[in-house]
């Protein structure tokens, strides 16, 4: 399994339960193909620097996961289809880097450092 990392900006104008909707979607074909979903964290809305498809602000989510290729094109897929993304970009960790943040979630889970 590789590593990788996904940031999706939603419409700020999707209520939450559609963008809640969407995560699921992906998430769970992600799994079906044996992928492993991580941390998902919601960063909120952001401006943007510029204009994106005439809107000034997002709704940003960033999700770590474990996966080989094919789980992640079916993930991505769901993004495409989805009206509520406005971008999405999926990017493949190194493995030192990804080496490193699992031992660090490990030692702030063990309460050092």
């Amino acid at each position: 399994m590789r590593p990788y990392e996904t940031m999706v900006i939603f419409d700020t104008g999707a209520d939450e339960a559609a963008v809640n909707g969407v995560l699921d979607r992906a998430l769970t074909a992600l799994k079906a193909k044996g992928g492993n979903p991580g941390r998902v964290e919601r960063w909120g809305r952001r401006t943007f620097a510029y204009e994106v498809q005439h809107k000034r602000e997002g709704y940003y989510v960033l999700i770590e996961l474990n996966a080989e290729p094919p789980a992640v094109a079916d993930m991505e897929r769901v993004f495409v289809l989805a009206d509520e993304v406005l971008r999405h970009k999926v990017i493949r960790l190194p493995e030192k880097v990804a080496g490193r943040r699992a031992a660090a979630a490990a030692a702030a889970a063990n309460g050092e450092g």
